[in-house]
């Protein structure tokens, strides 16, 4: 059966980029978004150049889509052998007019989906008694991606902040709990304005330090997350921060 890399909220921008990049490498692209028609200039643009990749429309907020997706994963293409968690769920808003409905949603966009897809996809990578390609001592890789928000709260980011948080900590909790076990669980910081139509309508002055390098680059970032999966389990990096270099940390 195929090596197998799921992307979890495969956008425009890094999820594209991720599913793109693995599927160079001779992955099996399984790609999620809630609406499956997203997908498929991804898909298309995957396929056109040689790779192999299935899209799915799922809600990553529910449980029995969640069990669902990874079962008919492993019994119908192949053992996931990476997992990249790269749900947004930013939605900027003054915490005075903020809802608890929208607080909500972006814990259970930001956090609640990465939980129920983390455990559902360890579950199958800590049952494996070897894989072909990265042999026992390595089961598989999780990679959460993570923002500035995961490290401190801004003005108008309440909502996000917790729940970018809140993975870092499951994150945590994972790479502690399943490291020793096999499964090798990264989470990566992107703090830095990410090269999007988002970030070039809604901010121009940003999008115009492109040219310089002032912006994160989504293959660039693609390319760390595949330098993650290849580590040796003696040098396995948990948390790893991408940023422009002229970006104030």
């Amino acid at each position: 059966m195929s090596k197998v890399c799921l992307v979890i909220g495969a956008g425009d921008a890094t999820g594209g980029a991720v599913a793109r990049r693995f599927a160079r490498e001779g992955y099996t692209v399984c790609a999620t978004r809630r609406s499956l028609d997203k997908l498929a200039p991804l898909l298309a643009q995957i396929r056109e150049t040689g790779g192999v990749a299935q899209g799915f429309g799922s809600d990553a907020r529910s449980e029995e889509e969640v069990v669902a997706l990874v079962e008919q994963i492993e019994t119908g293409i192949g053992p996931i052998e990476v997992m990249v968690f790269n749900i947004g769920a930013n939605s900027p808003n003054s915490i005075l007019t903020e809802t608890a409905r929208r607080y909500t949603k972006m814990w259970e966009m930001a956090c609640l989906a990465g939980f129920l897809t983390g455990r559902e996809v360890a579950k199958r990578m800590v049952a494996r008694t070897e894989t072909a390609a990265l042999g026992k001592a390595h089961k598989g890789t999780i990679i959460f991606t993570g923002a500035t928000a995961s490290l401190r709260g801004s003005a108008h980011f309440a909502g996000f902040s917790g729940g970018k948080m809140a993975l870092r900590g499951l994150a945590q909790s994972m790479a502690r709990e399943l490291g020793p076990l096999g499964v090798h669980v990264a989470h990566t910081i992107i703090d830095g304005a990410i090269d999007t139509e988002f970030i070039r309508t809604q901010f121009p002055q940003r999008y115009a330090l492109k040219d310089e390098g002032g912006i994160l680059n989504p293959d660039h970032i693609a390319d760390a997350y595949w330098m993650l999966h290849q580590q040796p389990r003696d040098a396995w990096t948990h948390e790893l921060d991408l940023r422009p270099y002229m970006e104030k940390f």
